[in-house]
């Protein structure tokens, strides 16, 4: 009887034990090559994207990759066009970012008084606002994103000596391999404009929609939580 009953209790904690393993390497399963979760950290995307948004973005649009690094392990569905808004991962501190896509691998890119032109013409772009605030460096990690293969051209095109600045830009080709990405709030995203293209290998994903909204800036009392949830926006897809 108490053999048995030992038994029993050894195979109810190894039934446990494996459902929690299999679980947990079913979530790295789904969280490394389909879908992942992602928080707004700052108002570079409004009004698309507010401060305190959670997103479920697609993994696997771009081409899903080997756990914990950037070597692909699937092709992608398609790769990244104008309007896609992307996720992708700052190389020197391992962030992850969320911006547009503007422009493409061979795409000429300018900015004329705030007014964006790709290839000589203005896109429709009813997303785009101007909300002019202090930016954070460490927000947006201002940093470089170059490559050794196409640093040293476009450091031939130096801010400085052409004058160019956040509204007045370029204009400047898209090298291969690359994409060029904007925050919809022009006038508070560091992006492109100051840290250059940005290589295709480092995306991680395509928004897909929005499962949670937080407005942890209402200012209502903690037994009034419910007001600060955006309900509005919950399960909105991302445009």
């Amino acid at each position: 009887m108490l053999k048995a009953h030992d038994n029993r209790k050894k195979s109810w904690y190894r039934d446990w034990t494996e459902s929690i393993i299999w679980a947990a390497v079913m979530a790295l399963i789904i969280r490394s090559l389909l879908i992942q979760a992602f928080k707004i950290p700052s108002g570079s995307m409004e009004d698309t994207l507010l401060v305190g948004d959670f997103l479920m973005v697609n993994k696997f649009i771009y081409g899903t990759k080997i756990p914990f690094t950037d070597r692909a392990v699937l092709p992608g569905i398609r790769p990244p066009v104008p309007g896609d808004i992307v996720v992708f991962k700052y190389p020197l501190d391992g962030r992850d970012f969320i911006k547009r896509c503007v422009a493409v691998e061979g795409d000429t890119v300018e900015v004329i008084g705030r007014d964006l032109y790709i290839n000589g013409k203005r896109p429709d772009e009813p997303y785009a606002v101007h909300k002019s605030r202090e930016a954070s460096l460490n927000r947006d990690a201002v940093k470089s994103i170059w490559k050794p293969d196409y640093q040293r051209a476009w450091e031939e095109r130096k801010f400085v000596q052409l004058g160019w600045m956040r509204d007045n830009f370029g204009p400047v080709v898209i090298p291969p391999g690359n994409i060029f990405a904007m925050g919809d709030n022009r006038d508070n995203s560091l992006d492109s404009r100051f840290w250059g293209p940005l290589p295709k290998d480092l995306l991680r994903g395509r928004a897909l929609f929005i499962y949670w909204s937080w407005d942890s800036e209402n200012g209502e009392p903690f037994w009034m939580f419910w007001k600060n949830i955006r309900f509005q926006r919950l399960g909105d897809l991302i445009k």
